[in-house]
């Protein structure tokens, strides 16, 4: 009996938490002083979201609404494959939620389909922002490298903001910036995994040579992930999976929110540098002489 009232009590403390993370509001002010800045624009924040793998629209509206993100990305290729009924619905909603649109390139394996693309969803979502994604192997998602320079060069000079998805090499990067990308979105891990970051060396690496916005876009499968990017300088990160999948998204979503704004503010607020010995947190004052020596 006394096991059955100790779980019905872990159930509806776990019951209330979560009711307190969903009425809690998001803190504003750390947003209001720090915005992101993207191709000169500012959002106040510095959390994207995807919009693909949802249990319900209801779901991701409801999501959507309670993170507050910055952007929500949509994939012109692949909602364009739905049925008629299906796709004007999902139109509506995008209206609806009013949240600035970031189409994507996903699906596209060629230079030539990324900007196909791209032009198309400029005419429907009447914007020129587009997330470029050039994939290169199908098994991992991993960017064609070879490729996503020269591809991005040719969005920037027909008038694109670009935002590309692409590995953690710097030499990549560096690239991408120096033919007109403002911005850059490094992956974590592959696509959907969720494992976080894999080599924290070459994304710290890539956070102190490059001068511009970094996005970690895709492999962030936990708050704690975000957080760590966050407080290594990265100027916000986009997600999907790792929201669109959790048992309650809609909690999921305002954990990452959080857990982004609280990796901004730690690493505005200046961490300590680790010690490779103890040191003692408490004052001297009162202790006996023969411990102060």
């Amino acid at each position: 009996m006394k096991m059955i009232k100790w779980k019905l009590l872990r159930r509806s403390q776990a019951v209330n938490f979560t009711t307190a993370l969903m009425t809690a509001p998001l803190p504003q002010t750390l947003n209001r002083a720090d915005p992101l800045v993207l191709y000169g624009e500012s959002f106040a924040s510095r959390l994207l979201l995807g919009t693909s793998r949802y249990p319900s629209p209801q779901v991701l509206e409801t999501a959507v609404n309670t993170a507050k993100p910055a952007m929500i990305t949509v994939s012109l290729r692949r909602q364009g494959s739905s049925t008629t009924e299906a796709h004007s619905g999902f139109w509506d909603l995008l209206k609806k939620m009013a949240v600035p649109v970031l189409p994507n390139t996903a699906g596209c394996h060629s230079p030539q389909e990324v900007i196909t693309t791209a032009q198309m969803a400029r005419e429907v979502f009447e914007t020129d922002w587009i997330k470029l994604e050039l994939i290169g192997d199908d098994y991992t998602l991993q960017p064609d490298t070879l490729r996503l320079v020269q591809t991005a060069e040719i969005l920037i000079k027909d008038g694109f903001k670009v935002l590309p998805y692409c590995t953690e090499d710097l030499i990549l990067c560096q690239r991408l910036v120096d033919i007109g990308c403002q911005a850059v979105m490094p992956w974590a891990a592959p696509i959907g995994t969720g494992q976080g970051p894999l080599n924290p060396y070459a994304m710290k690496l890539l956070r102190d040579r490059l001068k511009v916005p970094l996005l970690v876009d895709a492999g962030l499968g936990l708050p704690s992930h975000a957080c760590s990017v966050m407080e290594w300088g990265f100027d916000g990160v986009l997600l999907n999976t790792a929201v669109a999948l959790a048992d309650d998204p809609v909690a999921m979503a305002k954990s990452f929110a959080m857990a982004v704004d609280a990796g901004r503010s730690a690493y505005l607020s200046g961490a300590m540098k680790p010690q490779t010995s103890a040191q003692a947190s408490t004052p001297l004052v009162g202790t006996p002489f023969w411990h102060q020596s």
